[in-house]
């Protein structure tokens, strides 16, 4: 997981935190105050540096500006304590039940194609069946990048073979300027949206939030190859009530055929890899 994800954290940065997630939640110190049950004079001398919230207060502001695990832990540290939540790494015991739940989530989608991801996008693995219509997709040589917002944007990737690849990016920067709102302290988010949108051919007006476009909440990729296509929708699963860092910033993409075009093929693509040399 990239530990790079938040700003460095230190006892200076209470305030300026507090501060940047409340712009980020529209959210005054009033209103914070209020929700967190505490008074707004006590929020404005922790912001300040001149008082010092107990790890309890902490917690509540937390859960008020809805934070995730990792950012929580940044403002934990932040305020002079211990992170609240572990990080422990995909591939460490503890995690081995979580493990084969993953497995089991992707063998089961096959012969169609799931990717379980991070919260930057990164892939993280897949099932056989991605792997598949991927080479299919490419002509059998390999994809230039390992995030999945790279693929679609890089005209050297998989976005070479979108067939509606303006609805689909679209929706995408739409998803992206929203996550970079939300979160203010995600530098990569922000990084990686800025190197998105300098791709070729990415329209000068995605480079701006349009407040009143939201993103769909349910996108269809049609895909295609020598006049062959394969149209998916797609479904993601997260893990519910995570309490490990690793957990929260993870999530699995699973794509389903929309028609039965796109599902014979995916069958054709299992049953090429299963014969025989």
């Amino acid at each position: 997981m990239d530990h790079s994800a938040t700003r460095p954290p230190s006892p200076a940065h209470i305030g300026t935190l507090l501060r940047e997630w409340r712009a980020a939640r529209r959210m005054s110190q009033l209103d914070l105050a209020l929700e967190a049950g505490m008074s707004a004079r006590h929020l404005s001398c922790v912001e300040t540096g001149k008082a010092q919230a107990s790890r309890d207060t902490i917690g509540r502001l937390a859960d008020t500006l809805a934070m995730p695990l990792r950012e929580r832990n940044a403002l934990m540290l932040a305020a002079g304590y211990a992170p609240s939540h572990p990080e422990t790494a995909l591939a460490q015991p503890e995690l081995a039940q979580i493990r084969q739940a993953i497995d089991c989530i992707l063998r089961q989608q096959e012969p169609y194609p799931a990717i379980l991801l991070n919260r930057h996008w990164d892939v993280q693995t897949t099932n056989r069946a991605a792997a598949r219509v991927n080479r299919f997709l490419l002509g059998e040589r390999a994809g230039r990048q390992r995030n999945m917002l790279r693929q679609m944007f890089d005209p050297q990737d998989l976005r070479s073979a979108i067939v509606n690849w303006e609805e689909v990016a679209g929706n995408l920067i739409r998803h992206m300027h929203r996550v970079v709102a939300g979160a203010p302290t995600d530098l990569v988010a922000r990084a990686l949206l800025d190197e998105v949108l300098a791709y070729p051919g990415v329209p000068a007006g995605w480079r701006v939030r349009q407040l009143d476009s939201a993103p769909q909440p349910l996108q269809t990729t049609i895909l295609q190859r020598d006049g062959r296509q394969l149209r998916f929708f797609s479904t993601i699963t997260t893990f519910g009530t995570p309490r490990d860092v690793t957990l929260d910033e993870l999530h699995i993409e699973c794509c389903f055929p929309m028609d039965e075009e796109t599902a014979e093929l995916c069958r054709e693509l299992a049953r090429q890899d299963q014969a025989p040399d």
